[in-house]
């Protein structure tokens, strides 16, 4: 079955494409929290070095910028073909296990870092933790 647009259609998806606001970045989204700044990050479908590597410039990045927390979305792993191979592991071949440990062993990101909340790295049914981060010392 095809439907034909409408008129209405038509100039709804012109005057979307027309338009000069940008489309919500899902791998990036911040707001305002009691006047300090939080930041979200989504590492879904990224594998282990892109997400290491994009996770140590966004901390970076978001310390420069006085961010106090940042949220990372890794996912729950459910969909990880990681028991495919033998030779992987299990608890550390899918992000949920692997960033916070890539994180937690790398000594420049934890100089910045104040505190990490694994729990939802903990929890079966959560895809993401949070980072909180040390103020610049001015």
């Amino acid at each position: 079955m095809i439907k034909k647009l409408t008129e209405k259609d038509k100039k709804d998806w012109t005057k979307f494409l027309n338009k000069k606001e940008k489309l919500f970045d899902k791998e990036i989204n911040e707001k305002q929290v009691f006047n300090n700044l939080e930041k979200t990050i989504d590492l879904h479908g990224y594998n282990l070095k892109s997400a290491n590597e994009i996770i140590e410039r966004f901390i970076n990045k978001s310390y420069e910028e006085k961010i106090s927390k940042i949220i990372v979305i890794t996912g729950k792993g459910n969909r990880s073909n990681s028991s495919i191979n033998p030779y992987k592991s299990d608890k550390f071949s899918i992000l949920k296990h692997s960033v916070p440990e890539f994180i937690k062993t790398n000594s420049n990101l934890m100089k910045i870092i104040k505190k990490i909340n694994y729990s939802g790295i903990d929890n079966n049914f959560s895809g993401s933790f949070e980072i909180y981060l040390k103020k610049i010392k001015e």
